[in-house]
């Protein structure tokens, strides 16, 4: 039996589980019982051959943005298809393209589903963004020479030495893809000695780089900051995690004794939990706003939890001071390039494997500061809110390293430029097939 069928078959006795999963899910978060019929492709035919662009969530459908606005420019009559896994990727992708791109969720990696989207959707070109690589989904395109792309590909050292377990079936997967168009050539290395073919492989760049805060985001951000309150210290804690927004409330209270006016706007993560940190905060004894409310803000709230979504670049831009979650807790860390590309100063907590690179960049140029427990946040924070000049520096430093490294979308643009139009050619999977 070859691997690939014994894959789906373990996909496939694994349905039942990934359903439950959903449901569970649903229950905090309802969108998760919505629109199943989409990933297992029950969905209308698709004309005109469009580009598909896969993202996963929110943080690879902001990274996509740029590009799609530049296909929708340079190629008006190419339709654009974006898939996500998550209601949250979803409902960014719509706040930022709106009508123009067509969206559903993917297709779950099973033969005839994968087999079935193909059908009604008849892509030209796969964009996948970052890391998700579908075994079945690479030999559907294969088998109609639709070349596909791992954009803004990413491998994590620790992913790389897991998947070396598995390297003789992943080296043929890899070989399927058209182009493997590595954020770094760190990255890059990985990509190869996995089993990639090296003619195969690129270094593009990061595509987050090219983030742009619209003019929209800044002047609801302006408004936002002069309704907290424009004289009081404000800092945002953003993207948190289930267990991180206990340390980042006991941080507030800390940063209160030395600055009693000292605002914290707390964004979690996930919407279903919005709730819970509400009553989480009250239960602390912090003063509490929520945004949803629509509540003023007075001089004596301590907290202004953001319980809504799509909002994160305005309420970056009312803040002093940026501490990204999803760092002092293990989840990996989030974008912090948002606070930066606003000039705001940026704070991580220890776990930033998601994004160790571009943190790294950005402390290497005194543009960021890390930090190691709820403690040394609240003295950072504290001191950098009460230092205009040195939160200003810090910001600007941030800011020019994220200018620095801008220009992979327009890398990543030309290299997939010809796949637009030239005709498919096949892309066969590569490497030895023997077994392990």
């Amino acid at each position: 039996m070859h691997w690939r069928s014994l894959y789906s078959i373990l996909l496939y006795l694994s349905l039942p589980v990934v359903l439950a999963r959903l449901l569970l899910r649903s229950r905090r978060a309802p969108a998760y019982r919505r629109r199943w019929g989409e990933r297992f492709a029950l969905i209308p035919a698709v004309a005109d051959r469009p580009v598909w662009v896969h993202a996963v969530s929110v943080g690879e459908t902001v990274a996509a943005a740029p590009l799609i606005e530049r296909l929708l420019a340079e190629h008006p009559r190419i339709p654009i298809m974006l898939t996500t896994t998550t209601p949250t990727g979803s409902q960014r992708g719509r706040a930022l393209l709106g009508e123009r791109v067509r969206h559903c969720y993917a297709p779950y990696d099973l033969p005839d589903v994968v087999a079935r989207f193909f059908r009604r959707v008849a892509p030209r070109l796969v964009l996948v963004m970052e890391t998700e690589i579908w075994p079945n989904l690479l030999a559907a395109a294969q088998r109609r020479s639709i070349p596909v792309v791992l954009a803004n590909a990413r491998l994590s050292a620790r992913s790389a030495a897991g998947y070396q377990h598995v390297v003789c079936l992943l080296q043929p997967v890899l070989g399927a893809f058209h182009t493997i168009a590595a954020q770094s050539e760190a990255d890059a290395r990985r990509f190869r000695a996995l089993g990639a073919p090296p003619q195969r492989v690129q270094t593009n760049g990061n595509v987050k780089f090219d983030l742009e805060i619209s003019a929209v985001s800044l002047m609801a951000g302006r408004a936002l900051r002069a309704a907290l309150g424009a004289q009081r210290p404000v800092w945002i804690a953003a993207s948190t995690h289930q267990g991180e927004e206990a340390l980042v409330l006991e941080a507030q209270r800390a940063i209160q004794a030395r600055a009693p006016q000292a605002l914290l706007i707390l964004v979690p993560r996930h919407p279903e939990r919005f709730e819970a940190i509400a009553t989480l905060c009250r239960r602390s004894g912090l003063e509490t706003v929520c945004r949803s409310t629509r509540e003023r803000v007075r001089p004596t709230t301590q907290v202004y939890l953001a319980d809504t979504m799509g909002e994160l670049p305005l309420l970056y831009a009312a803040a002093d001071v940026a501490f990204v979650g999803g760092s002092l807790v293990a989840a990996g860390g989030h974008n912090v390039l948002e606070p930066a590309a606003l000039g705001v100063p940026v704070l991580v907590g220890p776990y930033v494997f998601n994004c160790a690179e571009i943190v790294a960049g950005l402390e290497a140029t005194e543009g960021l500061v890390r930090v190691a427990n709820p403690a040394s946040l609240a003295q950072i924070v504290a001191d950098l809110l009460g230092n205009e000049r040195r939160r200003r520096a810090l910001g600007e430093r941030a800011r020019q390293q994220l200018e620095t490294n801008k220009g992979a979308t327009q890398r990543l643009y030309e290299t997939i430029r010809p796949l637009l139009t030239e005709p498919p050619t096949t892309i066969g999977f590569s490497g030895n097939r023997a077994g392990c």
